[in-house]
């Protein structure tokens, strides 16, 4: 049996004391630059392996970390994800580390940026939130940044900063993904639509990435010669104005053969699709919420693209708490997996997002 290493060991090896070999595992204090690599010198020939749940409550330091997320009651998807984050809360909360949530409005920009700087004069030592905003978020990321506040990004990716780290899906991947799901009922000639049922598209860029993945399948290797219309549509929560809108769409494009629904709106489709149109045009959307999943059953949603909300939500918490309490290195990209989902199988994706949660 391998003899535990203990930190008298290290000192001995090295000829220092004990309070310097701690001051150089737990990263405080001032020691000189000579002998802290004299002592990581021992500490790699002795192999000795630190207890980092056990350093990180000897250390006796509350972390506090800030949510800034989408108001989880008014839209199933984000519901999701706060509950993932919830369900981190509750297993790192023993550690010293504090989760608080804060709202914002989904479609209100201007309302991210009032609370984002409430979020900054809270000075915490940590954040998520999901950079919808692209200049908004940009402004918090480089303010986080020069007030060395870690950020944790989820569900959306922007290019050109430089977060602790990014979790969610590829989203050009993704329109990928969707774009072979609906070559199967298709045949040449016929056409599809990128359906984007989102207020601000333009800048959206993780939308904007599922259409580059969509179109480049066609583009480069799929099986036939459809057409590809792109159609923003804002007034999604108002039945009467989208119901108007598809019937227009049907009716101007009768070779339309199915619809990339790029979010978890699909449902949405379904309900204000016209009659004629129910059963005839393929309908490929995102995400395992309770009224996408009952059209699935139904066969009126042929596939769902799961984007993992509620592992999104609790490995944004999980990265903070292996950088600030456990003093980890973490993956700058953590994509997850693109889930293919219909109604065989759904029943298994669902219990694993129930039962969901990693051990510390």
């Amino acid at each position: 049996m391998k003899k535990r290493v203990r930190i008298k060991d290290i000192a001995n090896r090295a000829g220092v004391s004990t309070g310097t070999v701690d001051r150089v595992l737990h990263n405080r204090g001032s020691v000189a630059p000579e002998v802290k690599k004299k002592v990581l010198q021992v500490v790699d020939e002795l192999g000795y392996e630190r207890n980092r749940l056990a350093s990180a409550l000897a250390y006796n330091k509350a972390f506090r970390i800030l949510a800034l997320l989408p108001e989880p009651e008014k839209d199933s998807y984000w519901k999701q994800i706060h509950n993932g984050v919830q369900k981190a809360a509750k297993a790192v909360k023993h550690y010293g580390l504090l989760v608080e949530p804060m709202y914002f409005d989904l479609f209100q920009p201007q309302d991210f940026h009032a609370k984002a700087q409430q979020l900054i004069a809270a000075q915490p030592d940590g954040l998520l939130f999901p950079p919808m905003f692209y200049e908004e978020a940009k402004w918090l990321l480089d303010t986080c940044q020069q007030q060395n506040i870690p950020q944790v990004i989820i569900n959306t990716s922007i290019e050109g900063n430089h977060p602790l780290c990014y979790i969610g899906q590829d989203s050009y991947q993704s329109g990928v993904l969707g774009a072979r799901l609906l070559d199967f009922g298709l045949t040449d000639g016929q056409m599809v639509c990128i359906l984007n049922l989102e207020v601000g598209t333009k800048a959206a860029h993780h939308l904007l990435d599922k259409e580059k993945g969509f179109r480049s399948y066609f583009a480069n290797g799929g099986n036939k010669e459809v057409d590809i219309l792109r159609k923003d549509f804002e007034a999604f929560n108002d039945p009467a104005k989208l119901s108007e809108f598809l019937q227009n769409l049907t009716t101007s494009h009768p070779r339309l053969s199915g619809i990339f629904v790029t979010n978890s709106r699909a449902h949405k489709v379904i309900n204000c699709l016209p009659e004629a149109s129910a059963g005839e045009i393929k309908i490929v959307g995102f995400d395992l919420i309770e009224s996408n999943l009952r059209y699935l059953q139904e066969d009126k949603i042929n596939f769902l693209i799961n984007q993992n909300p509620v592992e999104q939500g609790y490995l944004g918490i999980i990265n903070l708490f292996k950088h600030l309490v456990l003093k980890e290195e973490v993956e700058r990209t953590q994509y997850l997996p693109l889930d293919i989902i219909v109604k065989e199988n759904v029943e298994y994706y669902l219990r694993k997002q129930l039962t969901f949660e990693m051990a510390l």
